[in-house]
């Protein structure tokens, strides 16, 4: 190879990869890449490195990559080669980028240029490389960046330029259905491509939009038909062959898209049957490539309309298949008999003994495979011995994910082909012993509702039968050393409902075993409380019958235990254990009665039956029950809880500042200020219930028994922020009902003849006794599938089990206070905190408003006899009655005579002047009051500026 290495590469490259290769441990191949990249970012930022060089850096690094370590410091490197003229660097580029980012990474819009450039190139070669590179790195976001030109590929006279086309509008639809829906007419035009290898890339859209749509596609049977006829036929080109089969993965493609197109059509299917039976003679077994064919074939004979001939040379390829020694083709073979039987379930029992060695067969997936075939094939006739074997073989795996599947399949062909509830118990028996707690607690409750309801007859002896067998069952199984916690819920609570029914076992005995359940499990605190309700039972039908109750020492002690237990659950069953047994026999017979658990229970969520307590209550003064959704002023935990979920959902981080503490100090406001506000009578307003504000306690007026406020509307809010309410979300969970069963395929025909057997090529060998007799068991009888009819537990019941009682009338209270619209809760003037961004500008000075109040005479007389309105503002004229009384005093006494609480009209108080007004000595309250309105419109805010500034006003 020479100095240069093989394929242009250097010595060194080649001696990276040997060493690779021949590192001993995960250590020493990560040392020797460690020192790669290490070499690689010193020479890489190089200046002037020659593009050869440069090419085989970015090759190393796809080689760094590949072995899972970080490259991405040469990812711009990258990314700057598909900008290169020159092919091979830019080729290089491009299969770089593509194996280093994906569609979401940043670098993507650095290249989104280029490539709409080199889709425009003459070079097929660089195109090509652009729409590669389109495939894998585009998104959502930049498709309509390059739709257009790859639409104009579409008719680009190299056929591998239009392939790659149609794989990147493919991509495209796979990503963004709506960005191409417009543009889905042109893979039907593609179809009639000249070129073969366009047709097959346009079969992989059009099987995933037949898929979403068939109707939509019926118009192309004719056309997919002609294409297969064609291929099958071999008048496609040699080069498309492949182990001498002519274009067997378009044959594979078409095959799939004619059983979407003819499933449950019986005239599309009449134009498949010829082409598909002209496969199934001409394709040649002898290779995998020809057996997937074959396989394909039968996969479509089962979905399409069914015919008898294809239906037979289906059977055939299955006998083929069978009968190989190979592993894989027998799989193939199952599979494929396990679609057939659906349509033609006779098919199964020429293959029996087939079935049965695949059965036997040591290799796990092919045993499983099988498992899944008796599954399907499972009647009334062979349900006994089809459970039993995979009941067997779910004992003898360890794979829980399986043993689950194994045991859901269990319980659903015992419920629906049971030969008998005493068979169909048993077989419950079995699977939670060894299944454990992988079965669904659904399936306890369906094995209870079943003991308890019976055979859903009139026979009340065989319902008495099947407890008793149960009980009797229960009573051994409980002898094991180890029971899964979802049996020994079923145990209980049918040795508490009918452990001493039929008198064959005292309550003694039925006690001491429930005793011993609770003390052996008692780490299970729902195997206990099971435990502690059937001792309820069984004490309680014991004094119901008028017997002499003797409670055992070990249950004694038992119940002593759970009293002073820390589950509330457990406490309250053994505090009701203890009421029973002082109850007399008429009581315990009314609370609990014998076999009662498939009553109707009527449940009255509204307690209706308290209507008329709560009424007298209510006329002897009671105060009503008020609605959490309709209390005011209260604090409610859920509040926080919606508060702290809705922070937690917004975002990570919170911009807004924190909330000012707001100052503890007594205001001091001279009483003149007091005696000037005047007080007008407001209705009290009503605030939601998540209002956050503490409430002052209002001050009683001397002037009478009304509630006085300040009129404050339209005053803008300076400070605080508004109060939050968070949206309660009633969310409405809908239940599921699940229905066990099988769907059971419709043939209009079957086969009427099979015309080879499983023995008739290969030679004659003695089949054992054992098979024969198995085979007959699950192939015997009736060969249409039947079901159980619904008795006992599948017997439905006419009246459910919850009755609701209507909605109680809400009383004229609570009518009244949902009628009630809370108002609008006041502005907080005095609230230091944040302030709200949804404050609006201040629309009316309502200080304008209040000099309406005074009359023109006295406004003059005020003022010296001036009007109010052409006389400029006095700043020291207008302090000059209150300036002894706050001049010489600090910040703090002036902050303090702003906010004191005994005078300040908090949100939520009524504030009441102390001093009244009276001719004694003093200012006049309205001359007060006209200065204090002329301060404001000056813009001097004495709360919120600086008290120095007073200071220096007031000299």
């Amino acid at each position: 190879m020479g100095s240069q290495g093989g394929f242009y590469q250097s010595k060194e490259f080649l001696d990276l990869v040997k060493s690779i290769g021949e590192a001993r441990s995960k250590a020493e191949e990560d040392r020797i890449v460690l020192n790669e990249i290490e070499t690689l970012k010193r020479r890489i930022s190089e200046p002037d490195i020659p593009k050869r060089k440069m090419k085989e850096y970015i090759i190393r690094l796809v080689y760094i990559e590949m072995l899972g370590h970080d490259a991405s410091f040469g990812y711009i490197h990258a990314v700057k080669m598909t900008h290169d003229d020159s092919l091979l660097v830019k080729r290089t580029g491009y299969l770089a980028v593509t194996l280093f980012l994906n569609e979401d990474h940043d670098l993507i819009i650095l290249i989104v240029n280029t490539i709409q450039k080199d889709l425009k190139s003459d070079n097929y070669l660089v195109v090509c490389a652009a729409l590669n590179a389109v495939c894998k790195l585009i998104n959502e976001e930049t498709i309509p960046a390059v739709l257009p030109q790859v639409m104009e590929l579409l008719a680009h006279p190299k056929e591998a330029v239009r392939k790659k086309a149609i794989m990147a509008l493919h991509r495209f639809y796979q990503k963004s259905p709506s960005s191409v829906s417009h543009l889905v007419s042109n893979f039907r035009k593609r179809l009639c491509d000249n070129d073969p290898g366009v047709m097959g890339a346009t079969l992989c859209p059009l099987f995933e939009l037949i898929a979403r749509d068939v109707n939509s596609y019926k118009d192309l049977v004719i056309s997919f038909v002609s294409i297969l006829k064609q291929v099958a036929e071999r008048r496609l080109s040699k080069a498309y062959d492949y182990h001498q089969m002519p274009a067997p993965f378009i044959q594979i493609k078409l095959l799939k898209i004619l059983a979407l197109l003819g499933s449950g059509d019986k005239q599309a299917s009449e134009n498949m049957y010829t082409v598909v039976g002209d496969i199934f003679r001409k394709c040649d077994s002898s290779s995998n490539i020809g057996n997937a064919v074959l396989y394909e074939c039968i996969c479509c004979v089962s979905s399409i309309y069914p015919n008898p001939k294809l239906l037979e040379s289906a059977a055939d390829v299955i006998s083929r298949f069978l009968k190989s020694d190979s592993h894989n083709l027998k799989y193939m073979g199952i599979d494929a008999l396990g679609r057939l039987i659906k349509i033609s379930p006779e098919i199964a029992e020429q293959h029996q003994l087939a079935v049965i060695d695949c059965l036997e067969d040591p290799d796990d997936t092919l045993k499983r495979k099988t498992f899944e075939l008796l599954y399907k094939m499972t009647k009334s006739t062979n349900v006994e011995v089809i459970v039993d074997r995979m009941i067997d073989y779910m004992i003898s795996i360890n794979d829980n994910h399986y043993k689950t599947e194994i045991a859901s399949r269990c319980v659903e062909l015992a419920e629906q082909f049971a030969p008998s509830n005493q068979w169909f118990i048993q077989t419950m028996n079995r699977v939670f012993e060894h299944a454990g707690d992988l079965v669904n607690i659904k399936v306890a409750h369906n094995l209870m509702r079943l003991i308890a309801e019976g055979f859903g007859e009139d026979d009340d002896n065989a319902d008495t039968k099947l407890r008793s067998s149960a009980v009797e069952s229960y009573l051994r199984i409980l002898g094991e050393p180890k029971l899964p916690s979802v049996f020994l819920q079923v145990i209980c609570w049918v040795l508490g409902e009918y452990g001493t029914a039929d008198g064959m076992f005292s309550a003694s005995d039925i006690t001491g075993k429930l005793c011993d359940v609770a003390e052996a499990y008692s780490n299970d605190e729902t195997v206990k409380a099971y435990a502690t309700t059937a001792l309820m039972k069984i004490y309680a039908f014991e004094i119901a019958a008028r017997r002499k109750v003797d409670m055992l020492p070990e249950c004694q002690s038992l119940m002593e235990e759970l009293l002073a237990s820390h589950s509330t659950d457990l406490q309250q069953r053994a505090y009701e254990l203890q009421a029973v047994i002082g109850l007399d026999a008429h009581a315990v017979a009314c609370i609990m009665p014998s076999d009662a658990s498939c009553e109707d229970i009527e449940v009255d969520r509204d307690l209706s039956f308290l209507n008329d307590y709560i009424q007298e209550a209510i006329e002897k003064g009671a105060q009503p029950y008020i609605p959490e959704s309709e209390r005011s002023g209260m604090l409610n935990i859920s509040n926080f809880r919606n508060q702290d979920h809705h922070e937690a959902s917004s975002h990570g981080l919170r911009f807004e500042a924190y909330e000012l503490p707001k100052p503890a100090v007594q205001s001091r406001i001279p009483q003149t200020l007091i005696a000037s506000t005047e007080i007008v009578p407001v209705p009290e307003p009503m605030y939601p219930r998540e209002s956050y504000q503490t409430t002052m306690p209002s001050i009683p007026s001397d002037a009478g028994s009304a509630e006085l406020k300040l009129r404050l509307e339209g005053v803008q809010k300076k400070w605080g922020r508004s109060t939050y309410t968070p949206a309660t979300s009633t969310s409405n969970s809908t239940s599921q009902k699940t229905v066990n069963g099988t769907s059971q395929g419709d043939g209009a025909s079957t086969v009427s003849s099979m015309r080879e057997t499983y023995d008739s090529r290969k030679p004659q060998v003695e089949v054992s006794h054992e098979k024969q007799k198995l085979a007959a068991s699950l192939f015997g009888g009736s060969s249409k599938t039947e079901k159980r009819p619904a008795t006992g537990h599948k017997a439905a019941k006419a009246s459910s089990h919850v009755v609701e009682k209507s909605h109680v009338p809400k009383s004229s209270l609570e009518v009244a206070s949902e009628k009630a619209a809370p108002a609008q809760q006041p502005p907080d003037l005095l609230d230091l905190g944040e302030p709200t961004a949804t404050s609006t500008a201040l629309q009316l000075d309502p200080f304008k408003q209040l000099e309406g109040l005074l009359d023109a005479t006295e406004v003059a007389s005020a003022v010296n006899g001036a009007p109010a309105a052409s006389r400029s503002p006095d700043i020291m004229a207008l302090y000059a009655d209150t300036a002894a009384g706050i001049h010489n005093k600090n910040d703090a006494d002036l902050l303090s005579g702003l906010s004191n609480p005994s005078v300040t009209n908090m949100p939520g108080t009524t504030a009441m002047p102390q001093v009244t007004q009276s001719s004694s000595k003093g200012p006049n309250p309205k001359d007060s009051l006209e200065k204090d309105a002329l301060v404001r419109q000056m813009g001097v805010n004495p709360s919120s500026q600086n008290p120095n500034l007073f200071k220096d006003l007031l000299g």
